[in-house]
């Protein structure tokens, strides 16, 4: 699906994401990623499940330092761990969990606010 908006200046957004990877700013990623606002890193996570603190490692040691986290969890929203919950929020980072479409559109919308997010995405066939 193609949910393409104009790039705001030193921001990336997700102009396509399915078949098993997303396009984000005309380049192609293939699996999961973590997206940052100007910069993309292949995620190893494939499954909601293999999820943890330390694969969100990008996410927490950002400079500038993330306000939301968004977690597109694949094809259905589930709930984030309290463990990682609970850091995320001493870290000083809200966590959304939604699911990988629902990510990929909120995430953009917050590019477009020049707001200080992060997507950790899932994808999806």
């Amino acid at each position: 699906m193609e949910v393409s908006m104009p790039t705001p200046a030193g921001r990336q957004l997700v102009e396509k994401y399915g078949d098993g990877g997303f396009q984000i700013s005309g380049v192609r990623h293939t699996g999961s990623v973590i997206t940052l606002p100007e910069i993309t890193l292949p995620w190893s996570v494939t499954t909601f499940s293999e999820m943890t603190l330390d694969s969100l490692k990008p996410v927490l040691d950002h400079e500038p330092k993330i306000e939301v986290l968004l977690v597109g969890c694949g094809d259905h929203i589930q709930f984030i761990p309290k463990d990682i919950r609970a850091a995320l929020k001493e870290a000083g980072i809200g966590v959304d969990p939604m699911d990988t479409g629902a990510g990929c559109r909120t995430f953009n919308v917050l590019m477009t606010e020049d707001r200080r997010a992060a997507a950790a995405l899932i994808a999806i066939d």
